[in-house]
């Protein structure tokens, strides 16, 4: 598959049906999450720019895997089941994932004091459900299809009364994951100080396109300049599909399990998330499965971060797929987990620095 990326055509009108998410329904969900999630720091990484006396960089990180359950999830799970009536609450939630979700929902859960019942794959990755486990959620097992996880969590809901709470497909949850926006273009205009603002382009990991599509509702609604690119795996990539044709494409759980990035495997992006990514994502890029475990070695070694292979999506694309971005400004890649078994995660980093990772 090419990793040519070529400007993106308008969606029918048809495909924008559903409300997007407001500055302001992100603003709110900021304020339920504080306090609960990590306002996390945005780290340079590269070389200095040449000249400049500060030793700015051209490359930031924002790492979501220093949020207290190691990925992003927290922030949409908290905001959607935050706004939950006392009844609901009572009755209990169900989500659906293959890890990251997953543990977002039984940590905001746990902290809301709301029964949680999670339906993961059965190769969902050891250490996401130990985590689940330990927020005391119950985990009911099925097969590597997405699509038996949620037709699952559906007739949980309805059997027990509890509420679904969907990974990407829900306002709250992109409101939520739009926090990130938020905090990148108020930490960029802290760097900016008095001086004129910089051009920013920021990277931001597609899955089901919750996060992609809450980042960049708030980043282009405060810096309507910026440019947003989606990035997703090669082997994965439904979303680059999908706005190319100007509707909603599914690729088949056999072709997107092909990908090492467990946690952007999901076979097409949500109704939601798909109405917020025509209106403000500037394009899509896509890296190879190759290109992931150096970057992930290059974040062990120069940043001294953990990340799984879906958090480093958007930091491949950074080192790799540079021609294709703007040549000026800052560059912000999206960091979004780092929950990854100790034994994979050894491999691939062993595989990365084999595949060159200590060059710069």
């Amino acid at each position: 598959m090419t990793t040519r990326n070529d400007p993106l055509p308008a969606a029918p009108t048809a495909e924008r049906e559903p409300a997007l998410v407001s500055l302001q329904d992100i603003r709110d969900a900021a304020a339920r999450l504080r306090g609960i999630t990590v306002r996390t720091p945005l780290l340079r990484f590269g070389r200095p720019v040449l000249g400049d006396p500060r030793g700015e960089t051209r490359g930031y990180l924002k790492p979501e895997n220093l949020q207290p359950i190691g990925a992003f999830k927290l922030r949409g799970a908290y905001n959607a089941i935050a706004q939950l009536t006392a009844d609901e609450r009572l009755h209990g939630v169900v989500a659906h994932s293959s890890g990251n979700h997953a543990q977002g929902v039984a940590r905001a859960a746990r902290l809301l004091g709301v029964a949680a019942t999670i339906v993961m794959p059965r190769n969902a990755p050891r250490l996401k459900v130990a985590g689940v486990e330990g927020d005391g959620a119950r985990i009911v097992t099925v097969s590597d299809d997405p699509e038996e996880r949620a037709s699952r969590a559906a007739e949980l809901a309805v059997a027990d009364g509890r509420t679904l709470v969907p990974p990407f497909d829900d306002a709250r949850v992109v409101a939520g994951q739009g926090t990130i926006g938020l905090e990148i273009v108020e930490q960029i205009a802290e760097l900016d100080g008095d001086e004129p603002p910089e051009p920013l382009t920021v990277l931001v990991p597609i899955g089901g396109g919750g996060l992609a599509a809450g980042v960049a509702a708030a980043v282009k609604s405060l810096r309507p300049d910026a440019r947003v690119f989606g990035v997703e795996p090669e082997l994965a990539a439904d979303a680059r599909d999908s706005l190319r044709e100007g509707r909603i494409v599914r690729w088949e759980p056999r072709d997107t399990g092909r990908t090492m990035a467990d946690g952007v495997r999901t076979s097409a992006l949500g109704r939601i998330p798909f109405a917020h990514l025509v209106r403000y994502l500037d394009d899509v890029l896509t890296v190879t499965e190759a290109e992931l475990p150096i970057a992930m070695a290059r974040a062990a070694r120069e940043a001294r971060l953990v990340l799984e292979p879906s958090g480093a999506v958007s930091l491949a694309a950074l080192l790799f797929r540079g021609d294709a971005l703007p040549p000026d400004g800052r560059v912000v890649a999206v960091l979004s987990g780092g929950n990854v078994d100790p034994d994979r995660y050894r491999e691939l980093i062993a595989r990365g620095n084999a595949a060159g990772a200590s060059s710069r």
